[in-house]
């Protein structure tokens, strides 16, 4: 089966611009991604509905979150997701709005990070946030919806316990292999062993590995970072996924686009020359 290429757009782009951006990009899919959850009406789901309706196909919703946002490995473990316990109700209730919107959307896949999961399960902090996350899970289930880790904070391993422990057969993975090497928890080849069956969302996305190992590594454009997406891809497909690929450029402005529109071809000549 053919994969849609598609990329990560804004909620506010869209309801600002409709599909005019997104059609000249050439995207075949789309995950909206929304990190303000005032955004989450039914008026604005109706909205973009009508937009993309026929020209755009929107496969995913990625559900953020507010309150701090601190993208390292200093700050980031107290900030970030639904692991700091100081923000974990406020944002269950979030990602509970973002549920409702996906379901609003019509579509079948909810995506967020959960943060800097805990290593050690048998800790009081890792029940806990299993039990946190458990809640969501079923709230998704509810709306028919799954519910998605994206990858990056937490080995494969420590994702792949958490699912287990879960439990639920709606939890699986956006899996970003640029993330697994910006934070430097793992190989995005070799990790497609240990998710495989669990993947319902891809990023296509490249970085290198951290150097000051206090800040994340460096992002780049497809095919020039440690991502080995001529490897990758293959591998991916050929072990059944099926689903979309989004193209994701964290940059704004003009190179933005250009460096989208590069990935594009390049994802292209892949899928193309492995058909």
């Amino acid at each position: 089966m053919k994969n849609s290429i598609g990329v990560i757009y804004q909620l506010a782009d869209v309801l600002s611009y409709g599909s005019s951006k997104l059609e000249a990009l050439g995207a075949e899919c789309v995950q909206l991604q929304c990190f303000t959850p005032e955004l989450l009406t039914e008026e604005n789901a109706l909205k973009v509905k009508s937009s993309l309706d026929g020209k755009v196909r929107i496969s995913s919703f990625w559900a953020g979150w507010s309150g701090p946002q601190m993208w390292n490995f200093t700050s980031g473990p107290s900030t970030l997701g639904l692991v700091p316990q100081s923000f974990r109700a406020m944002r269950l209730k979030e990602l509970c709005k973002g549920a409702d919107f996906a379901a609003m959307l019509g579509v079948k896949n909810m995506a967020t990070h959960v943060g800097f999961i805990p290593e050690n399960p048998s800790t009081e902090a890792y029940r806990d946030l299993c039990e946190a996350i458990r809640y969501i899970v079923l709230y998704c289930k509810d709306k028919g919806l799954n519910f998605n880790f994206e990858t990056g904070q937490e080995t494969p391993v420590t994702l792949m316990r958490m699912i287990t422990d879960i439990g639920e057969d709606n939890v699986g993975i956006n899996l970003d292999p640029a993330n697994l090497i910006l934070y430097g928890k793992g190989n995005p080849v070799d990790a497609l062993d240990i998710f495989k069956g669990r993947i319902n969302g891809v990023h296509v996305k490249d970085g290198n590995y951290p150097t000051s190992f206090y800040n994340l590594g460096e992002e780049k454009v497809v095919g020039e970072g440690s991502v080995n997406f001529p490897i990758f891809l293959p591998k991916l497909i050929n072990q059944g996924y099926t689903g979309d690929l989004y193209i994701e450029r964290e940059i704004s402005g003009e190179q933005q686009i250009t460096d989208i529109k590069k990935t594009f071809d390049y994802v292209r000549n892949i899928l193309g020359s492995n058909a």
